[in-house]
């Protein structure tokens, strides 16, 4: 059943919701195209080895400025077939995200369909949904995850900028990293604000600065987590001594 959307939620709601009956059938594994969309559709990846029926945790990504939906996709793809978790990236109608520029709207209607679209393709865990992005896609990943953290158990935060404003709902548990030789969103303007807000703000934040530009930083040095992978694919603490020390994803990659 659909949540409603009317006067009484801003724009920045979602209504799609994962069914209660598993499906039978899954797509193909790897990357598709849902094609709802006539230009800049979402894409959908399947994990190799994911079975019919197995409900599997679900990660929206969201593309930096000037982006699209392939840059997404790319900031957690490597780990998608060996923590059995689906990933979705839709691009933005405009340059960047609409609660970024101005109001949510066009954007948070492209994703509401994608997800309808998602939950009737595969079974998800309506427990396991998590929402992530870089830079512009990192800020937008905030709005929407607190204005849907009855839908978002988790938010993943690379580089963001700033914390577009709506309505909010549930405490997801948040993960923010950041280079503290960020140019672009310098960390002193950015993260170091953001952080202690949500905190105070009484939501569970784990953060990870690292030594760096601006760039989605998986493994940040020092750190004993893998950003957003604990307890998302398999419900397992992933550990970092199995990840390469230098394994980042840099702006050109998410273009």
């Amino acid at each position: 059943m659909d949540r409603p959307r009317g006067p009484s939620r801003d724009r920045s709601a979602l209504s799609a919701r994962p069914g209660d009956t598993p499906c039978d059938q899954i797509p193909v594994p790897g990357q598709m195209a849902l094609g709802l969309e006539p230009a800049q559709d979402t894409l959908l990846y399947v994990p190799h080895g994911l079975q019919p029926g197995q409900r599997a945790p679900l990660i929206l990504l969201l593309h930096g400025a000037g982006g699209e939906a392939a840059g997404g996709l790319s900031l957690l793809l490597p780990l998608a077939d060996t923590y059995q978790f689906l990933l979705a990236a839709p691009s933005s109608r405009g340059s960047t995200w609409d609660g970024v520029r101005s109001g949510y709207g066009p954007d948070v209607d492209v994703i509401n369909r994608a997800l309808a679209r998602i939950f009737g393709l595969v079974s998800v865990d309506p427990h396991h949904i998590a929402v992530g992005g870089f830079s512009d896609g990192a800020s937008y990943a905030l709005g929407l995850g607190l204005a849907n953290g009855d839908r978002f158990s988790k938010i993943i935060a690379f580089s963001p900028g700033f914390l577009p404003p709506a309505p909010r709902v549930g405490k997801p548990a948040i993960f923010v990293s950041h280079g503290d030789g960020d140019r672009v969103l310098p960390i002193d303007r950015t993260s170091r604000r953001l952080v202690p807000a949500l905190e105070k703000d009484g939501y569970d934040v784990y953060y990870r600065e690292f030594r760096g530009p601006h760039t989605a930083c998986r493994h940040c040095p020092g750190g004993d987590r893998l950003a957003g992978a604990e307890r998302i694919g398999r419900r397992v603490r992933a550990r970092v001594s199995s990840i390469p020390p230098d394994w980042r994803i840099h702006p050109p990659a998410l273009r």
